[in-house]
């Protein structure tokens, strides 16, 4: 099966470790796929390393977002991947090896079949510790009220930063809707599902096992959940 139709978007910010493993898994298991590197300010040799991974592979772009002066967020890092890309298709996934570069292939087909998004969901998550775990379930409920009583879509996993997006699809309706989007966020699928009528799109679930990363640390902390709740209310 050739991917000459889809872009893989990845978010980095200081993941100079991984950013080249995962580049390099994508490249040689999905024939004529497409890699967009989102730089949000690395302070480390990320963009070297998915530069040298372009020399390699071809068709892995890096988007210097500090250089152009973008808005900082991990949502706005995603937003500019998928509206530089040029494919039908669109896979955004972290960068830190937690979303099995396996399922990628998964996604795609379920887009493939016409569906308008498919999101990667947690079957399984490995070793979090019970604080994380409470939060993380505490903010999906709220979350997922949300969604309820505005009448929007849902999935299986309304959290998840691993999903597969009709391009055309996701820029329509960003573009109807931009300031519900909150850049310095870091749930976009969250923020694209609030924007969407109730079953008015095919939406399918991909089960995997969220990994713990190799190298780097988690950016999460308590701003992101600030930004969170700017995000339910908006």
């Amino acid at each position: 099966m050739q991917y000459k139709e889809f872009t893989v978007v990845l978010p980095t910010l200081n993941e100079g470790r991984n950013v080249a493993e995962l580049v390099s898994h994508l490249k040689r298991t999905y024939k004529g796929i497409c890699v967009i590197v989102a730089d949000d300010g690395s302070k480390d040799n990320t963009r070297d390393e998915a530069r040298r991974m372009n020399k390699i592979y071809g068709s892995v772009k890096i988007i210097d977002r500090k250089r152009l002066g973008r808005a900082r967020g991990l949502t706005a890092s995603v937003i500019d991947g998928i509206t530089e890309s040029r494919t039908r298709y669109v896979i955004v996934m972290d960068a830190d090896m937690q979303h099995p570069y396996q399922v990628v292939g998964k996604i795609a087909a379920k887009l493939q079949r016409g569906d308008e998004i498919a999101v990667g969901i947690r079957a399984e998550v490995e070793d979090w510790p019970f604080y994380r775990k409470f939060i993380s379930k505490s903010l999906i409920v709220v979350g997922y009220a949300v969604l309820f009583f505005r009448g929007s879509q849902s999935c299986g996993d309304i959290f998840s930063g691993f999903f597969g997006v009709d391009r055309k699809f996701f820029i329509n309706t960003y573009s109807k809707n931009r300031e519900r989007f909150v850049g310095r966020g870091f749930k976009v699928l969250f923020d694209l599902l609030k924007c969407v009528k109730r079953n008015s799109i095919s939406v399918s679930d991909v089960p995997y096992v969220f990994k713990n990363r190799k190298f780097g640390e988690s950016k999460a902390g308590a701003k992101q959940v600030l930004d969170l709740l700017k995000s339910f209310a908006s």
